[in-house]
Order: structure tokens, then sequence, then C-alpha cells
């Protein structure tokens, strides 16, 4: 679930930029993209927790050191990527 949840917030953060450079109101996918971001990490979090319930160890220790690494990157990329609408209309 957690991998549908972070592809929509990539698509919808994409979204965002192309209708802030045709100069439209993208504040919905600025938005959109941001609380599907935050859905991703919640997503992750209890999965990571079901594993812990269902004691599968190998299945921690296989994917959350990775993965904790890339969720960080990957919410400060669309923090990031989500701020360029901000600041392009704030030149206008």
């Amino acid at each position: 679930m957690w991998m549908v949840l972070g592809v929509a917030a990539i698509l919808t953060a994409i979204l965002n930029i192309v209708w802030s450079i045709r100069n439209q109101d993208a504040k919905w996918f600025r938005f959109i993209s941001l609380s599907l971001t935050a859905l991703t990490l919640c997503a992750f979090y209890s999965a990571d927790a079901k594993w812990v319930l269902n004691e599968d160890w190998s299945a921690l220790m296989d994917v959350v050191p990775t993965m904790s690494k890339a969720l960080w990157v990957l919410t400060i990329v669309s923090i990031l990527i989500n701020s360029i609408s901000l600041f392009k209309k704030s030149d206008r």
C-alpha cells in the first residue's frame, strides 16, 4: 500500500509543477501530494508494526534500514518539489 501511495504522491507533485508552469492554481495538487506523502509514511510504519507483531525479524532487517533512509530523502524531496509552486507564485 505504501508503494501505491508513494507513486501517487510523486504523480501529484509532478502535476503541481506542470500546473504552476502553466500559471494555473496548483494548491490542490500541492495539498494532495503532501497528504499522500504523509500517508505513505504512515502506511510504511504500519507495515513495520505488523512485522513486529508477527515477529518477522528478517523482513524488518531486510527492509527497514534501507527504506528508512529512502523515506527521509523522498519526504524532503517531496517538500522541496511542492514548494516550487509557492516560490513561483510569489514571483508574480
